[in-house]
């Protein structure tokens, strides 16, 4: 069910939409290297091949994982050949590209240079920070979104349906409620939803109509998942409330939610995930433990996985609800990006550049802190936004010591200002 064109793919939008960047440079056929990064079965590697295809360029496909510089350079020489011969681009397509190591990327550096080849990688890792940095700069970085639940049911409707590469020869019966189910509870995987209903179509048994009848249950089976016992509207209610409960400092409340959820079948990480956020937005610089809390609660959802891993969830929810609760790094974060919206004269200060130009007086030198005991009083920030306050220390828990510290530095007091 791989799709073949670029109307069967579905998702990612804000990529191959109309007029987006890589749809416009299809249409063009100006594509070049690309590094496409995102979760699992958002369609990273069937995209570079529809890109291959409508470009009418050669294809060569290799997997990090198993091949090395001799299948690399092997590429490069047929991709010369065939340039030099018949004018056709090659299009190196590369799975799981962050596993190759600098000797891997540097044996295709030249020929991506020289236009010998063109780079796509595909990969689930932040290019950025996994993959040698000479690669990445040569490259267009996109990156791929989870898939709408209604781009995911719209994917399986059509695999039942089709009977040339989907299951369409099956007579087959899904329920509209299996659909949103395994829509749901994919989150965003079109690969694994797609592989659930291969598994139910073909482990289940014709009834005596002759049709393969699909329902909830049998999907969760296939899945490995208990099905939900609550819809989607009740699911995002409850998850509300425990936010909501972190937030308010009901312990018992939060304590409640978290587990409704799970026993209805919702991943623990989902929790974890929202602790975290809760952690810096609700609770910051009151307690940044809670971050260090909640951090430790999703790794035990990872490696531990449920039921040994709730205990420790539940240690790390009664620690955020019993926190002191602060909103100022939530406020500080968003004066600062309205700033960044709207202030377009911000010259960096001059003794804060690279390369600052220092006049006979001395001005223009950058004091380092360390040398005047680890603070000195200099401008930072912009002209236009030197008397700027982003940060501002609430009264609660350990950021009411830092009250007194950004008064002298800054010459504010919250209560007034």
């Amino acid at each position: 069910m791989r799709a073949g064109t670029l109307e069967e793919f579905v998702g990612q939008e804000h990529i191959v939409g109309k007029n987006k960047l890589l749809s416009r440079a299809i249409s063009t056929g100006s594509v070049g290297s690309c590094i496409f990064y995102g979760p699992p079965g958002t369609g990273k590697t069937t995209l570079a091949g529809i890109i291959a295809k409508l470009l009418n360029a050669n294809i060569e496909k290799l997997n990090a994982v198993s091949s090395g510089v001799g299948d690399a350079k092997a590429v490069i020489e047929r991709a010369r050949s065939q340039k030099q011969l018949l004018g056709m681009d090659t299009y190196l397509l590369l799975d799981e590209c962050h596993r190759w190591n600098k000797a891997q990327s540097d044996c295709v550096l030249q020929a991506i240079e020289e236009g010998s080849i063109y780079f796509i990688g595909s990969t689930t890792e932040n290019p950025y920070t996994s993959m040698t940095r000479a690669i990445v700069s040569r490259c267009t970085v996109f990156e791929f979104k989870k898939v709408s639940e209604k781009d995911v049911e719209k994917v399986l409707r059509r695999a039942v349906a089709d009977e040339e590469k989907g299951l369409g020869r099956f007579a087959t019966d899904v329920t509209d409620e299996a659909f949103k189910f395994l829509a749901f509870s994919c989150n965003g995987d079109v690969r694994a939803s797609l592989n659930a209903l291969e598994l139910a179509v073909l482990s289940t048994k014709p009834a005596k109509d002759k049709i393969i009848h699909i329902d909830k249950d049998i999907m969760a089976q296939c899945l490995n998942r208990r099905p939900l016992s609550i819809d989607e509207s009740m699911y995002y209610d409850y998850l509300s409330a425990f936010c909501k409960s972190i937030r308010g400092s009901d312990t018992e409340g939060a304590l409640y939610y978290a587990h409704r959820l799970i026993a209805a079948g919702i991943d623990p990480l989902i929790v974890a995930r929202r602790m975290i956020a809760h952690a810096s937005e609700d609770i910051g610089m009151a307690d940044s433990n809670a971050l260090l809390m909640a951090c430790c609660a999703m790794y035990a959802c990872e490696k531990l996985g449920a039921p040994e891993c709730l205990l420790n969830l539940s240690h790390a929810i009664v620690y955020l609800c019993e926190a002191e609760k602060s909103n100022s790094v939530l406020n500080a974060m968003h004066s600062a990006m309205e700033d960044v919206e709207k202030e377009r004269d911000d010259v960096v200060p001059n003794h804060l550049k690279n390369h600052p130009s220092i006049n006979k007086d001395g001005h223009g030198r950058y004091k380092y802190p360390h040398n005047f005991g680890g603070y000195c009083k200099q401008q930072y920030m912009p002209d236009n936004l030197k008397d700027r306050i982003y940060y501002v220390p609430s009264e609660n828990g350990r950021e009411k010591n830092l009250i007194r510290k950004k008064m002298g530095k800054n010459g504010f007091n919250p209560k007034e200002d």
